[in-house]
């Protein structure tokens, strides 16, 4: 999974409000530290399961997939910081030793 466009992130939701689909935008909101990804990277994720895009890699990407599916349930969003402890990131072979705000934003499929 590689970083996405705006503009291909806008056609995927345009495609899927077409469906009548929620999703789930994730967008880096703020870092501190070493982190895997910069304020502003996106990662969409679908009801199916599908994704596109990234907001970091292994746990992180992990941790905020758990999140966007309960948002897809709930239908709520919400920022969520997520650390990256140097002690947590050398137990999962990181670089990473930040923190990330992650913000879980919901687009309901429904006119």
């Amino acid at each position: 999974m590689g970083t996405i466009s705006q503009i291909e992130l806008y056609r995927l939701i345009a495609a899927a409000h077409a469906r009548g689909e929620r999703v789930v935008v994730a967008t880096v909101a703020h870092t501190r530290g070493s982190t895997p990804q910069r304020r502003g990277a996106k990662m969409l994720f679908f009801a199916d399961g599908e994704v596109a895009g990234t907001v970091g890699g292994g746990c992180i990407e992990a941790e905020v997939w758990a999140e966007a599916r309960a948002a897809l349930r709930t239908g709520r969003s919400a920022l969520h910081k997520f650390s990256l402890t140097a002690d947590e990131a050398s137990e999962e072979g990181m670089v990473c030793g930040g923190t990330m705000e992650i913000f879980i934003d919901v687009w309901d499929g429904k006119p």
